[in-house]
């Protein structure tokens, strides 16, 4: 299409414009997949050919302002604007959408109202007044109304942060603090809402099981006592909560549409009540109802069988006794044995609802708490009774079913300040959320605080202390406190409230599984995907079924006591994140930060989560403690299981922030030796498809990060990067695939140059940023290093070394790198071989101990060797190199190897030679074709004329053996070699075989198979043996050869002769060891030894299979204190 239209565009008959029609974008952000299919009319014209070539990616701003303009956040919020999937936004844009139109009052405020309000308030308002004391109540109702305020300050200012879709506080926490979190709070949230349909559940039961119909109880309580009354009340609870709760679950499965439209009548159910309740209070103030509680001495009794509050009443017949006499005598007479109590104290009737004026406030300030089975009450009044005498017809008596103390009555009152997100949960439905919210958020706390300080207070007032701690009104004919205040009736509170409780559970069935829906849309929890599906038309029948479940489990403990302080535990949490993300977002001052709503501050959040975490833990400390297991459970099942997403979230930029300050505190200095670690930047290649080439080298890699640190994988790709930025993209994939299949934690880097070693050494420059920088490098010996077309590759690699001396930086170099061990991979026995010739800062005792960290190298022992010269102490030198191994807490074997002065053997300046006429041949790499074969071949003519001269028998040709054939490399170094080596004490003798080597040549060989020659004694895997050789004649002759010898430079024989001496000490000291540890060391500072420089490294680590070259960076990385 862009050809087409820049066609079009260039052309003298294009289109012409068609005016403002621009179509409209389901999705208002760029690179929209439907902004692509309506181009041609956007870019059709001239006027904007200047940007014709962004076309792709940018759309036109009349385009993006009338896509904002029709932006419809009405979906759930378990679909993410950004992440729509194409198929999804097509079919939403067939759909006419109808526009919000509820404003604040209907959509916001009421249901906060309707939430808010609940079955606390009508079932436990009153007792809890009673025992806690108006004082301690109202310090209870101020801190839990306080701590919602300040939340809902806090979710007002995220609400107004930009458009929230509907899903309520999850959306917002899972936005401001990522999906670990957000998934974590969620489905705290979830529970939350699932018990608090339980206990809505447990409400209506216990509304229509004491107030309503006594006796539909399956489980009858006549008779009953104690905890056998007790049982028989809980298992009537369970069977009608669970018919209850199905029958729920049904209504809304068939259809959430019928709960929807009976909303309105539940909230006028609560509304009616509450406006009874104030009535009656006024009521009081002026005519008293007539609620009278019978008092026998000072204990409150149960106002049941009997209807005259007296012992004996005056008749014509005389004194005639009551029913109340015959439950504490044995007969109806005067002269019967009755009760030591009863008898002892009189019997009083006083008024339950003296009224509002009658001062019994005085009275109700201050606790009373209970033990269970306690009695209750009216401490004002008189009692006699023994201090012995033990309780008898304790069922006549009103008596504490539950033991009272402070934190409890918190954990019991908090559910009913709950719901303030209500409001938030319908964003989508709201004509304006960003205005909407925060009025009618903080209107409806408003009204409601109001409302329960109010009630507290007047209770407190208008109500006797004995009839608010009377929890089931059994000292009021069986009547519900609460009701007995109400005008016109109590029946207009017990059915109110029942209808509303039964109200809420419906609201929170319905509400509950959307919300794990949402979660489970949102794929951030693996396990909650199946929960994500639901019928054709969007329900979520797989959650409605879980939370049926889980509500089920909240009715079988059948106590709303008990199911109270769980849900609290889980809202609080809720809200204590809510703060927590406002005042991240605050602190941080990220951009994207602009809330609507200004009367917020970082202080008032903090302020309000930690009243949140207060009042969870003193609801209840081990609840508490539990909701937090579950919530970091999920959190850390998120983190190391859920899929990955970037929302924008807080905890990014916390971390963001908290990175840089850390980062700024390393700058203040290098970090001392006790916290070295190796910071590795390991470097690899790729082939032409951008694959790794050496993937061991990160297996090695996750083996040495016992040291934990910082590890960065770098790769250099040659070219510009405007022409190979998708090749470097390719290349990053393939690092970041390789090192989570390696399970290394770290970076990746990709650098692009002109050429690999400009682009190595900006990997090795600038890795890593301020102080968090590497301090060593990893990267594998160059491979096939000796052949025509890789000559590049060595002195790469050679540079590379220098550069890290010069940078301060250790440099490891694994030597057949294949050869090593996998992360699957264990040893069960062997040695790993520290060779310590010259000390490195401690590098090589180091690396041995993070290694052993490792599973795979775990039961492998340590051995270090030294190296004496002869004017050293060699057992003085083991006393101390134990005795310092000792104080570093490294167990290791100690051995010291003892290498005395010896003459340079005839082998050694035979590999010399042949070493410098190849370096000789290198150097005409960079000639012409026909020059370069000309020079190769005036080298190897005058070299093997001279050789045949000496021992015409002693030519053969050598095939190289390069670090790709191991198993061949174990046989480089026959027997014959080693004994080549003559001490002062041993000089060579006949008997010694010796089997000097020629420089391979053959004149009809290609210039390039001539490169590959080198002084590997052997051909097929057998060592090559001259004719001669291994006699005294063929020694002799050898000898003889001093004019190409005496040629020679001397300091690359010394270095030649060095390299033999510890190759073949090193061979017969740890052949078999699992791994070789050795001192690298440096390249020669004269650039022109440096083709020699990689010949030494070979012959030194010639016949080992595994191979660690270790060069220090300079500084001390192991210290003996602690």
């Amino acid at each position: 299409m862009l050809n087409n239209l820049t066609d079009t565009e260039e052309g003298d008959g294009g289109a012409q414009s068609q005016g403002d029609n621009n179509p409209k974008e389901s999705s208002p952000f760029i690179n929209s997949s439907d902004a692509a299919a309506e181009k041609s009319q956007q870019y059709d014209g001239k006027n904007m050919a200047l940007f014709e070539e962004e076309m792709d990616t940018s759309p036109m701003v009349s385009s993006l302002l009338s896509s904002l303009a029709n932006y419809s956040n009405l979906p759930q919020g378990s679909k993410e604007h950004e992440e729509a999937e194409n198929n999804e936004a097509e079919s939403s844009r067939k759909k006419p959408i109808k526009a919000p139109q509820l404003g604040t009052l209907m959509g916001v405020y009421l249901p906060c109202i309707q939430n808010i309000f609940g079955v606390i308030l009508f079932l436990r308002m009153t007792w809890l007044v009673g025992i806690g004391g108006v004082i301690g109540t109202f310090v209870i109702v101020t801190m839990c109304c306080t701590t919602t305020m300040l939340t809902a300050i806090s979710m007002s200012a995220i609400a107004t942060n930009g458009v929230v879709p509907a899903g309520g506080s999850y959306y917002m926490i899972s936005r401001s603090l990522g999906p670990e979190f957000g998934g974590a709070v969620g489905i705290c949230f979830y529970l939350g809402t699932t018990f608090a349909g339980a206990m809505y559940i447990l409400g209506a039961i216990e509304l229509l099981l004491i107030y309503i119909a006594p006796k539909a109880a399956i489980f009858p309580l006549e008779g009953l006592e104690g905890a056998e009354a007790e049982a028989a009340l809980l298992n009537n609870m369970r069977v009608y909560g669970t018919i209850l709760l199905t029958s729920m679950a049904t209504v809304v499965f068939v259809g959430v549409k019928y709960v929807n439209k009976l909303a309105l009548v539940f909230l006028a159910c609560v509304i009616l009540s509450i406006l009874a309740v104030y009535a009656g209070v006024i009521k009081t103030g002026i005519d008293a109802p007539d609620f009278p509680v019978c008092i026998l001495g000072n204990r409150t009794l149960v106002w049941k069988n009997f209807d005259v509050c007296a012992k004996t009443i005056e008749s014509a017949n005389g004194t005639v006794t009551t029913q109340l006499w015959r439950m504490f005598c044995d007969s109806p007479f005067l002269n019967a044995t009755c009760d030591k109590y009863f008898t002892a104290n009189n019997v009083s009737r006083v008024q339950g609802i003296p009224g509002v004026t009658s001062g019994i406030l005085a009275e109700n300030l201050f606790g009373n708490y209970y033990e269970k089975g306690d009695l209750v009450a009216r401490k004002e009044m008189d009692s006699v009774e023994g201090v012995d005498d033990p309780l008898t017809n304790a069922n006549r008596y009103v008596l504490a079913d539950i033991t009272s103390f402070f934190t409890l009555l918190v954990g019991i009152y908090f559910p009913s300040v709950t719901g303030i997100m209500a409001g938030s949960n319908r964003s989508g439905d709201l004509r304006d959320a960003q205005k909407s919210i925060p009025i009618g958020t903080i209107a409806a706390i408003t009204t409601t605080s109001t409302v329960y300080m109010s009630s507290v207070v007047l209770f407190g007032a208008c109500i006797e202390g004995v009839v608010l701690r009377d929890k089931f009104g059994e000292g009021v004919n069986g009547n519900l406190v609460i009701g007995t205040l109400a005008w016109p009736s109590p029946w207009v509170i017990v059915i109110g409230s029942f209808f509303s409780t039964c109200g809420a559970g419906l609201q929170s069935l319905t509400g509950a599984p959307r919300l794990l829906q949402a979660i489970a849309k949102d794929s951030i929890v693996p396990a909650l995907r199946i929960f994500g599906h639901g019928k054709a038309n969007g329900e979520p029948t797989w959650s409605l079924l879980l939370t049926a479940c889980i509500c089920e489990s909240g009715i079988l403990i059948a106590s709303l006591d008990a199911v109270a302080p769980i849900l609290s535990m889980f809202f609080l949490m809720c809200y204590m994140f809510v703060n927590l993300a406002c005042a991240l977002q605050t602190l941080l001052r990220t951009p994207n930060w602009r809330p609507r709503f200004k009367f917020y501050h970082w202080a008032l959040s903090f302020l309000g989560m930690s009243l949140c975490l207060t009042l969870m833990f003193l609801c209840s400390w081990y609840y508490a403690i539990i909701a937090m297991v579950i919530a970091g459970s999920i959190y850390k099942y998120i983190e190391f299981a859920g899929a990955e997403k970037e929302w924008g979230d807080g905890i990014r930029g916390l971390s963001l922030s908290a990175a840089r300050y850390a980062l700024m505190r390393l700058e203040e200095g290098p970090p001392h030796t006790k916290n070295w670690r190796p910071q590795l930047l390991v470097l690899v290649g790729t082939d032409s498809e951008q694959n790794v080439e050496q993937p061991r080298l990160l297996s090695l890699t996750n083996q040495l990060k016992a040291g934990k640190g910082l590890t960065i994988v770098g790769t250099a790709l040659e070219g510009t990067y405007l022409e190979n930025s998708d090749q470097a993209q390719r290349a990053e994939q393939a690092l970041r695939k390789l090192m989570e299949t390696e399970k290394v934690k770290g970076f990746c880097q990709v650098t692009v140059s002109s050429n690999l070693r400009d682009a190595t050494s900006h990997l090795l420059q600038a890795s890593g940023l301020g102080g968090l920088k590497h301090n060593a490098v990893l990267v594998s010996w160059p491979r096939n290093w000796k052949q025509a077309d890789e000559h590049q590759t060595w002195r790469n690699f050679i540079e590379l070394v220098r550069e890290t001396t010069a940078a301060h930086l250790a440099l490891l170099v694994p030597k057949n790198i294949s050869a090593f061990p996998s992360n699957g991979e264990r040893f069960t026995e062997g040695h790993i071989d520290v060779w310590w010739i010259v000390h490195d800062g401690g590098m090589l005792m180091l690396l041995p101990f993070l290694l052993r960290q490792h599973k795979v190298w775990r039961k492998c022992k340590m051995r270090i060797f030294t190296v004496a010269q002869m004017d050293d102490n060699s057992i003085q030198m083991k006393k101390d190199l134990t005795t310092f191994l000792y104080h570093l807490r490294i167990d290791a074997m100690v051995e010291v190897v003892e290498m005395h002065d010896s003459d340079i053997s005839a082998y050694t300046y035979e590999k010399t030679l042949v070493m410098e006429q190849r370096s000789q041949i290198l150097k005409q790499i960079n000639l012409t074709k026909n020059e370069r074969e000309r020079e190769i071949q005036s080298i190897t003519d005058s070299s093997r004329g001279s050789i045949r001269r000496k021992n015409p028998a002693a030519v053969t040709t050598q095939l190289s053996v390069t670090e790709d054939q191991p198993g061949a490399s174990k046989e480089e170094k026959p027997e014959e070699e080693v004994q080549l080596i003559h001490d002062n004490t041993t000089p060579a003798s006949p008997a010694t075989p010796a089997a000097p080597l020629t420089p391979a040549t053959e004149g009809a060989q290609s210039p390039g198979e001539q490169v590959q020659m080198t002084w590997t004694e052997k051909c097929d895997g057998e060592p090559a043996k001259p004719p001669g050789a291994a006699t005294p004649e063929g020694i002799k002759d050898i000898f003889n050869m001093k004019p190409e010898w005496e040629n020679l430079n001397q300091s690359n024989v010394r270095r030649m002769h060095t390299a033999l001496r510890l190759n073949g000490v090193i061979l017969k000291k740890s052949s078999e060891a699992k791994l070789v540890l050795l001192n690298m060391p440096g390249p020669p500072k004269n650039r022109t030894g440096d083709e020699n420089y990689m010949e030494f490294l070979e012959v030194l680590t010639e016949g080992l299979n595994r191979v660690l070259l270790v060069r220090g960076g300079g500084r001390e990385v192991i210290t003996i204190y602690s």
